[in-house]
């Protein structure tokens, strides 16, 4: 599955894509069997699967129940290098460019090329910036980094001119799991400015509204994960205001 080339079309022409995230410790075959119904009927983009600890080992099956009952393309988010599935489409290989930790930016890059090297994977380098939502999160935690403040938007806007330099395919402004608060709209503004490659932005959006408000400061791709968890429905509203 060609899954870049028409993303990139697509941020060229404006259009704007939704993606559902799934943490695979969240869900069950049967609750996601309705998000992936829910899913197909709103005609959502993109299924991001993964999380920053997975402590059920259930990828494989939930890979399955998306692939039996839709044809949206499954993408890797993965915490770590041991969440790699080659039943997905593609991986966003995330290297965390707003943080000093080695391991983040390349180690676990290193020890994953040959799998996925091997592997019919889409690989989608991504510039990954956490940044500061008001709570410490779990990837803020588990990647021992400090994220960008979330006034500093000079900070963020090097940094994703940064990763564009480095060759970076996409860039992931990303407030975290169960964030206190989203990557502020100002923000996200100054940096799509700044930038060429599709901005995706995740964490703390909640409701329709704060995902239409980041879609117009200029994320190309809003990604929703635990409002969804509690309130499925969500798919639908938040797919409508593409």
């Amino acid at each position: 599955m060609n899954i870049y080339p028409p993303l990139l079309k697509d941020t060229l022409a404006g259009k704007k894509k939704f993606a559902v995230l799934i943490d695979p410790d969240k869900y069950t075959i049967e609750s996601l069997s309705r998000v992936v119904k829910l899913s197909v009927e709103a005609g959502i983009d993109y299924f991001f699967l993964g999380g920053s600890l997975l402590i059920r080992d259930n990828q494989s099956q939930l890979i399955t129940c998306i692939r039996e009952n839709s044809t949206i393309p499954i993408l890797l988010f993965p915490g770590n290098n041991m969440q790699l599935n080659n039943q997905a489409d593609g991986i966003l290989l995330l290297s965390l460019i707003s943080g000093r930790n080695p391991d983040m930016l390349i180690g676990r890059h290193v020890i994953s090329a040959p799998y996925l090297k091997a592997s019919h994977l889409e690989v989608l380098s991504t510039g990954y910036m956490l940044i500061e939502s008001g709570s410490t999160t779990t990837v803020n935690y588990m990647s021992n980094t400090t994220p960008i403040p979330s006034h500093k938007n000079d900070i963020a806007v090097c940094t994703a001119m940064a990763g564009e330099m480095l060759g970076m395919k996409l860039i992931y402004m990303d407030a975290g799991s169960g964030a206190k608060n989203p990557v502020p709209m100002a923000m996200i503004h100054e940096v799509k400015a700044a930038i060429a490659l599709p901005l995706i932005i995740g964490g703390g959006i909640t409701n329709a509204e704060m995902a239409k408000a980041a879609f117009s400061a200029g994320a190309d791709v809003v990604v929703v994960g635990n409002a969804i968890e509690t309130n499925p429905d969500l798919i639908t509203s938040i797919a409508g205001v593409r």
